[in-house]
C-alpha cells in the first residue's frame, strides 16, 4: 500500500509543484495557465528559474526520504491531495467570489468620473429646486419625476454592460469547473449591493436638503428606501438585457429604446392616455417608483394638494411595492437563465 502511495504520488507531483510554485510567485493558478497559453514564455521561464533554485532541492530531499522510509516499512507513506480536491462547497465558492467581486467592483464605482456623473446632477437639480415648497405642487412633481428617471436611465444603463464584458472569463472558469453559475451569480448580486447603493444614498440626501423636501424623518427614510429599491429594480433590467443579448452595443441599444418608452409611460408628461395605451404604464418601473415618492412627499394632510389627475385612476402604494418586488426577482431569474446559455 505505502509503495502505491508513493507511485501515485510521484506521478500526480508535477501537477503540484507547478501550483506551489505559481502561488509562491504571486500568481492564481488560472492566471497562470493564461499567461502560459497565450505564450507568456518569459513568466514560464521564470517559474522554471525558480523552481530550481529554491525548490528542486528540498522536493528531492523529500522524495529521497519518503523512498527510504517505504522501504524499511517505516514512516508515514507520501500522501499527496487528490486532484479534485479543488471542487469545494458552494458557500465556500460564493465567499471567494464575494471577496473577488468587491475587491474589483470598488474601483469601477468609485471612480472620480463616476462621482461627478453623480453628484453634478444633483447639485444642480438641489439649486433649481432650491428650497421649494409643498404648495408649489407642480415643480414638486417635477423633481421626483426627474430622480426617477434619471436613476432609471444610469442604473439599467450601467448594469447592461457588466456581463457581455466578463463573458469570456465567465466561460473560461466554467469550463475549468472552478464554480457553479448559481454561486457566481449570487456573489454578483451580493457583491453589487454595497457598491451600487452608496452613490444614490449620497444622491438622494444632497436633493433631498437641498430641495427641503419633507422634514419628516419618516419621509426621508421611506423616500431613500423607494430610491434604492427602484434603482435595484432598474440594474436588473439592465443585468436581463446584457445577460440575454451579451452584446454590449445592442444591449445598450435596446434598454434605450425601453427607458425611453418608460419615460413617456411614467404618468407625468401625458395624463389622458388612450385607451389602447392605457396598459403600457403598468410595465414601467418608472411609474411605480414615481406613483411612491408621491405617496411619500403628499401623505396624509399634504395628499389634498395634490390635482385631481395625480390622485385619480392610480395605483396604490400597495400595488406599486408588489410590482416592484416583483420586478427586482423577475429581472434577476430571467438574467440567470439567459446565463445559462453561456457554453462551457
Amino acid at each position: 500500500m505505502g509503495h502505491l502511495s508513493l507511485k501515485v504520488g510521484i506521478r500526480a507531483l508535477p501537477l503540484w509543484l507547478n501550483i506551489i510554485i505559481v502561488q509562491q510567485k504571486g500568481f492564481a493558478q488560472a492566471d497562470y495557465n493564461v499567461v502560459t497559453a497565450e505564450g507568456g514564455n518569459n513568466v514560464k521561464q521564470s517559474l522554471i528559474s525558480s523552481y530550481s533554485k529554491v525548490l528542486a532541492p528540498r522536493v528531492k530531499a523529500s522524495i529521497d526520504d519518503a523512498a527510504g522510509h517505504a522501504q524499511n516499512g517505516g514512516g508515514e507513506p507520501l500522501l499527496l491531495p487528490p486532484v479534485g480536491s479543488g471542487c469545494t462547497s458552494w458557500c465556500n465558492q460564493f465567499s471567494v467570489l464575494l471577496r473577488r467581486s468587491l475587491k474589483e467592483r470598488r474601483h469601477e464605482t468609485f471612480t472620480s468620473l463616476r462621482v461627478v456623473q453623480i453628484m453634478a446632477p444633483a447639485l444642480v437639480a438641489g439649486a433649481m429646486w432650491w428650497r421649494s415648497s409643498p404648495l408649489a405642487v407642480q415643480d414638486r412633481l417635477g423633481l421626483l419625476f426627474f430622480v426617477s428617471i434619471f436613476w432609471g436611465v444610469f442604473a439599467s444603463f450601467n448594469a447592461v454592460f457588466a456581463f457581455p464584458q466578463e463573458r469570456p472569463v465567465l466561460a473560461r472558469e466554467r469550463a475549468s469547473g472552478m464554480y457553479a453559475l448559481s454561486s457566481y451569480f449570487m456573489s454578483r448580486m451580493a457583491g453589487d449591493l454595497p457598491m451600487e447603493l452608496a452613490l444614490p444614498t449620497a444622491f438622494t440626501v444632497v436633493v433631498y436638503l437641498m430641495a427641503a423636501l419633507n422634514p419628516s424623518p419618516a419621509a426621508f427614510a421611506l423616500t431613500l428606501a423607494v430610491i434604492l429599491a427602484y434603482v435595484l429594480v432598474a440594474e436588473g433590467l439592465g443585468l436581463a438585457v446584457g445577460a440575454a443579448m451579451m452584446d454590449a452595443k445592442r444591449a445598450s441599444t435596446l434598454v434605450t429604446v425601453v427607458m425611453l418608452a418608460y419615460l413617456l409611460t411614467g404618468g407625468f408628461y401625458v395624463h389622458n392616455v388612450p385607451g389602447f395605451m392605457v396598459w403600457a404604464k403598468y410595465t414601467s418601473f418608472t411609474y411605480y417608483c414615481y406613483r411612491l415618492l408621491i405617496a411619500v412627499q403628499y401623505g396624509g394632510h399634504l395628499k389634498r394638494l395634490l390635482p385631481p389627475e395625480a390622485v385619480d385612476g392610480e395605483a396604490g402604494p400597495g400595488a406599486c411595492i408588489a410590482a416592484l418586488v416583483a420586478m427586482f426577482f423577475g429581472y434577476r431569474l430571467l438574467a440567470y437563465l439567459a446565463l445559462r446559455r453561456v457554453r462551457k
